[in-house]
């Protein structure tokens, strides 16, 4: 298991267009990858979880995948969410 704190910095936070692309990115991933906020952990290859969780700018979340591409899954899914979502 491997996990890495972030702090999302764009202006809409973790949503509609965001997120969408966040879960594309995760699905790419063999890993069960999570994303927790609060003590809440959901699937970060669902939508409706990550939606739920109601991630806004200044939010910090921590990504967890657990499997053979773990850490490469975290890597990216954190450089994904630092670059504001820019490739």
């Amino acid at each position: 298991m491997f996990s890495k704190e972030v702090v999302v910095q764009n202006q809409v936070g973790l949503h509609a267009r965001p997120a969408t692309f966040f879960i594309q990115k995760a699905n790419e991933f063999k890993s069960s990858i999570w994303v927790e906020k609060d003590e809440r952990k959901v699937n970060a290859k669902s939508l409706l979880g990550v939606l739920s969780l109601g991630i806004t700018k200044g939010t910090s979340i921590v990504i967890i995948a657990d499997g053979a591409d773990e850490q490469e899954a975290v890597t990216t899914l954190v450089n994904l969410i630092a670059s504001n979502f820019t490739e």
